[in-house]
């Protein structure tokens, strides 16, 4: 069997390893991350695909047809950043996947009745400015350009200031109707992240929706100082409160089935061994597929850790950072996948993707490929070469389609 995608993979293996935390760290802007979008731009122009990064960052490379234009145009892609310690597949599969299914297509003979163009999202992941699928908020509106040039790593750095030292101008960001109008439609592949093909037996799904999905940094406020020379009862230590909270969220999301919730992301201010906390940062992701059950999960936090600080002398606030509403992908679009890769099964996904932001503005459907440790978000995340190969065969076959949409 032919290994186009594993070849493409290969290729990459070794770019942004994290020797600490294992697998693989390639936040926006960073030196692996601009590593890949070179090494995606030398692919795109080996295949003679015609390259352009727009004004959010987004690159695009197009696969023209001859006396049409690129209006309505077929998109797929993903993104190439990762989460810290990330695995090697999440986003970089979507983007091989669909270098692989232009190589499929030309090899049967086949060329779309259309243009057709790979989208490469930047910040995906949100794991540089804490929004998640930020390159495609830009893109749709969803975000306020203001807000987005204010965002600010852990260093203290704006997006503003990192996007212009990457060569773009941040005062034109945002909302980009020309580039959405040539979306005719976008698929998406991604790797599953989750169990439900290997529970199914089988190497590829089709998307039905994204569960409503959203950040949340929850702060506490007490007294820094010196852990040696301040007694236990006369403490305000927002470590405490944060550590409480923490283990009292498992209890909160059980009470609604289907719901997650979760505390990845800790930050002590200070941050010192032999220091009492001032100040204590703490990230929520929060999902469900009901919205308003989300909602209530977070009212729920947020009341649970205004007690908690009470307790110990502290204040404590709640500030969302992104929501994402629960995303049906079009109806139209996926019954025709279904057509196109008969047998293929229907899944939901607790994931949030860019094909869910555009969702809101262009008919949108996904494609997952069999993660045989439904590990995902880890170093254990992983795909076997044949089901690499399959997905970009199911991609291929989709491109190639009359993708029409009415």
């Amino acid at each position: 069997m032919s290994t186009r995608v594993a070849s493409l993979m290969r290729d990459i293996v070794d770019v942004g390893r994290d020797p600490k935390r294992g697998g693989y760290s390639r936040p926006v802007f960073s030196r692996p991350e601009a590593e890949l979008r070179e090494w995606f731009l030398a692919e795109a122009r080996r295949r003679a695909l015609d390259v352009e990064t727009d004004r959010n960052g987004i690159i695009w490379a197009w696969w023209d047809i001859p006396s049409r234009d690129r209006a309505g145009a077929i998109v797929t892609g993903s993104h190439l950043d990762s989460v810290p310690g990330g695995g090697a597949y999440d986003g970089p599969l979507g983007v091989a996947s669909a270098l692989a299914a232009i190589d499929i297509m030309r090899a049967r003979g086949v060329q779309p009745d259309r243009a057709l163009a790979i989208a490469v999202f930047p910040e995906e992941e949100g794991s540089r400015f804490g929004v998640a699928c930020l390159g495609s908020r830009l893109l749709t509106g969803a975000i306020d350009p203001d807000r987005a040039r204010g965002l600010q790593d852990g260093g203290g750095r704006s997006y503003a200031e990192l996007a212009e030292q990457d060569g773009l101008d941040p005062r034109f960001v945002g909302r980009d109707d020309e580039a959405l109008s040539r979306i005719g439609a976008f698929i998406e592949l991604h790797v599953e992240q989750g169990r439900g093909l290997i529970d199914l037996g089988r190497p590829v799904a089709i998307g039905s929706s994204v569960l409503g999905h959203g950040r949340w940094r929850v702060t506490f406020l007490g007294q820094g100082n010196h852990a040696g020379a301040t007694l236990m009862a006369d403490r305000r230590d927002p470590l405490v409160a944060a550590g409480a909270l923490i283990a009292a969220i498992p209890g909160i999301a059980a009470r609604y089935p289907g719901a997650r919730a979760t505390v990845g992301r800790i930050e002590p201010i200070p941050g010192g061994t032999n220091v009492i906390a001032s100040r204590v940062d703490l990230w929520l992701d929060a999902r469900h597929p009901e919205d308003a059950v989300t909602a209530e999960i977070v009212r729920l936090v947020a009341e649970e850790a205004a007690g908690l600080a009470e307790v110990q002398g502290c204040a404590a606030s709640v500030i969302e950072e992104s929501l994402s509403p629960t995303v049906g992908f079009d109806a139209g679009l996926r019954g025709h996948l279904e057509r196109v890769l008969p047998g293929a099964p229907v899944l939901d996904t607790g994931a949030g993707h860019d094909a869910g932001v555009l969702a809101a503005l262009v008919p949108t459907a996904m494609l997952f490929v069999r993660n045989p440790t439904g590990i995902s978000h880890s170093f254990e995340e992983s795909v076997e070469d044949p089901d690499a190969e399959a997905g970009a065969e199911a991609l291929a076959d989709v491109l190639s389609s009359d993708l029409t949409i009415h």
